[in-house]
């Protein structure tokens, strides 16, 4: 029996296509680690230059001011901001970072280059799909001030290229935790706990 990955339908393998909305049935998403793997490095090639570029750009009459996340953090730091500080950090820097390397981890166990345990499989694939939707909290705020902080001819404030680049961060990571299938975790398990055939 096979789940069909668009309409959820429990259908024999054997038929080939769903009966419900014709999409081919697998047992496993085909390429699942391949594609893991291809969206895993266009997010970490767009990670970099989302944190060296400016995320936020604010035009005052004395001048225009280019702010990266690093940037923002520390001057809500130094304000005595702490709480922002330390959600900016951890939701804009630690969060990626940290679900990258997660999935990166996830796609060498499900290959059989590492193998952990089945509890901390679990534990740290739960991890990673509960960190997503934390991912856009900095885009957000910079939303917010965009929509609010128009105040013409005093004060502008726009988003930079980092905001860009970040955005692309959270969504080919969103796309490369979809694209993961975690039964080949439990299949790659199953091969190693399966004692070998002595042959006569």
């Amino acid at each position: 029996m096979a789940g069909c990955h668009t309409c959820g339908k429990v259908s024999p393998v054997s038929l080939g296509k769903c009966p419900r909305c014709g999409t081919e049935l697998h047992l496993r998403k085909p390429g699942s680690i391949q594609k893991t793997a291809a969206l895993l490095i266009a997010a970490t090639l767009l990670y970099i230059p989302a944190n060296l570029l400016p995320i936020m750009v604010v035009s005052e009459i004395g001048g225009t001011t280019a702010s990266t996340i690093l940037e923002g953090m520390v001057e809500f730091w130094k304000t005595g901001a702490y709480p922002i500080a330390i959600v900016i950090f951890t939701a804009s820097i630690l969060i990626p970072l940290v679900k990258i390397v997660a999935l990166v981890w996830l796609c060498a166990a499900a290959s059989g280059k590492v193998h952990p345990s089945p509890a901390i499989l679990g534990k740290v694939y739960f991890f990673t799909e509960l960190m997503g939707r934390w991912s856009m909290v900095d885009v957000f705020v910079v939303g917010i001030l965009v929509a609010l902080v128009q105040l013409g001819a005093f004060m502008t404030i726009t988003p930079g290229p980092g905001a860009l680049a970040f955005c692309g961060v959270v969504v080919l990571t969103m796309f490369a935790a979809m694209s993961f299938d975690p039964r080949l975790l439990w299949d790659r398990l199953e091969i190693l706990e399966t004692p070998p055939t002595i042959k006569p």
